[in-house]
């Protein structure tokens, strides 16, 4: 299984938040991510990717959930925490 394939083929909601440097919106969201994990925990799992060496995106900021190596949900643009620890906590 490839890397990737490990992170994400876990029992938890794993959020990805994928970002540019660059990218203005993506890099204004940073502290965003990080209060989701601590809200969530060991229930889920946040993980950043910067997009130049990720998957195909086209919008900054993306975030993808994945769980038992399924992608269940995909948004571009910006969301707070709470509206992220409530999408997740669908997937717990």
């Amino acid at each position: 299984m490839s890397k990737f394939g490990e992170l994400i083929d876990i029992n938890v909601p794993v959020l990805l938040d994928f970002y540019a440097e660059w990218n203005e919106q993506s890099t204004a969201m940073h502290p965003v991510p990080r209060d989701v994990a601590a809200a969530l925990g060991d229930k889920g799992k946040v993980i950043k990717i910067d997009v130049s060496q990720a998957l195909r995106v086209k919008g900054l900021p993306t975030l993808m959930i994945y769980k038992k190596g399924e992608m269940v949900w995909r948004q571009s643009g910006e969301q707070d925490a709470n509206t992220l620890i409530g999408i997740l906590n669908e997937y717990i």
